[in-house]
C-alpha cells in the first residue's frame, strides 16, 4: 500500500505527482494494465521467453564491454 504525506506547503498537485511517481516506480501502473485484459497462458509464456532473450542478449552485449 502506498501513502504519500503533505510535506509542508506542497500543493495537490505536487503531492499527485509524487504518487504517480511512487506508483510508476514499484510497478503498479503496469500490472493493472497487464491485469486488465485476459492473456492466454501461452501468449504469457511466449511474452516471457522473449523477455528473457532480449535480457540475455542484453547481458551478452553489455558484459563484453
Amino acid at each position: 500500500m502506498l501513502k504519500i504525506r503533505s510535506r509542508g506547503n506542497e500543493t495537490v498537485e505536487q503531492m499527485l505527482k509524487r504518487f504517480k511517481k511512487l506508483c510508476e516506480k514499484e510497478g503498479l501502473t503496469k500490472e493493472v494494465k497487464r491485469n486488465s485484459y485476459y492473456e492466454k497462458p501461452s501468449d504469457r509464456k511466449r511474452r516471457q521467453m522473449r523477455k528473457s532473450v532480449r535480457q540475455t542478449i542484453r547481458k551478452q552485449r553489455f558484459g563484453a564491454r
